[in-house]
């Protein structure tokens, strides 16, 4: 054995003994973290198993855990048929379009918010309408979808009641019949929903800006839009940008409560419209039991987020130089 050979092994050896002194220093620590560690492992890793079956012909009658070991292996079979099913290529489409509305619309309204709210100067003003902006977060789908229905309903509708009262229609609109309204009763629906919620981390990020900087500001003769120009916004970046890349990512995933929405939405007449990759993965799943075809569609949804997340990061991170990873 030459001495080199004899040094990397001194040097493993330390490592290993480091290794298990440190954990054993943080044994409490390590304790305390188990039960997260362990809800991970159940809740988030085991399940990742399933997706096997995606690439199986799954017979739910044979039992759980015969049909996940006996169902016969069809490859890509599920996969091919997706992107061949003109409703799934539908419910992508629909999926792509809502998610880029909500961002390019909803995204940039709670920085608004938060930096309007940060001029207010009377504090109790502030934080009634922090209060009030924050309130239409905890109210459920299912009673702002009836509030919809409510508003925009043909007969007695508030909405077609003004326009009619105010001559600007001649008959009532039939908004929730008509496919071409969807998008516009969607993205409205979600901004008023969550721009008060998304707006608190930017309000977090605003109250850790050092408040001499505006002092300063204000000695050199800047103007408020001066000093969100130049300082609140510039300060607030690497939040604005970490923020962009969870949106970009979540584009095609589960996000801003897009199934719940589009689910109570819809009906007979605007489904075309109202159909997403989520509502069409349940009604694959749960309502015709096409368990393996759904969860093809279910990857493959997983698979563009995380390329959609990469990529977001990798082009932040040239452009801007903030990145999470």
């Amino acid at each position: 054995m030459n001495q080199a050979t004899a040094l990397d092994a001194i040097n493993k050896k330390k490592k290993k003994v480091s290794l298990r002194k440190t954990f054993w220093d943080q044994r409490y620590l390590m304790i305390l973290v188990l039960p997260v560690v362990l809800w991970m492992l159940i809740f988030n890793y085991i399940p990742m198993l399933g997706l096997v079956i995606s690439f199986k012909e799954y017979n739910p009658y044979l039992g759980p855990l015969e049909a996940f070991v006996k169902s016969p292996w069809v490859g890509l079979a599920n996969f091919r048929e997706a992107f061949t099913d003109k409703y799934f290529l539908s419910s992508l489409w629909n999926t792509i379009y809502y998610s880029i509305l909500n961002l390019v619309i909803g995204f940039p309204i709670p920085i608004i918010f938060a930096i309007l709210l940060n001029e207010i100067t009377r504090t109790r003003f502030k934080k009634f309408v922090q209060t009030v902006s924050y309130l239409p977060h905890f109210i459920s789908w299912v009673f702002v979808i009836s509030f919809i229905h409510e508003l925009l309903a043909v007969d007695n509708g508030l909405i077609n009641e003004i326009l009619l009262r105010l001559n600007l229609t001649e008959k009532a609109i039939p908004f929730l019949a008509t496919p071409s309204h969807v998008p516009s009763i969607m993205v409205v629906s979600q901004v008023w929903k969550t721009f008060g919620w998304n707006s608190i981390i930017y309000i977090a990020a605003i109250t850790n800006i050092d408040p001499t900087m505006y002092e300063a500001a204000i000695i050199d003769g800047a103007n408020r839009f001066d000093k969100i120009r130049y300082i609140t916004l510039p300060s607030i970046k690497p939040t604005i940008v970490i923020m962009l890349i969870f949106a970009i990512g979540g584009m095609i995933s589960p996000n801003f409560g897009l199934f719940e929405q589009m689910y109570l939405l819809s009906n007979s007449m605007i489904q075309d419209a109202t159909e997403i990759v989520d509502t069409y993965t349940y009604k694959m799943g749960i309502v015709l039991s096409r368990y393996s075809y759904a969860t093809a569609v279910g990857l493959f949804r997983s698979i563009v987020a995380v390329i959609l997340l990469t990529g977001a990061n990798f082009s932040s991170k040239k452009l801007t130089g903030e990145s999470l990873f």
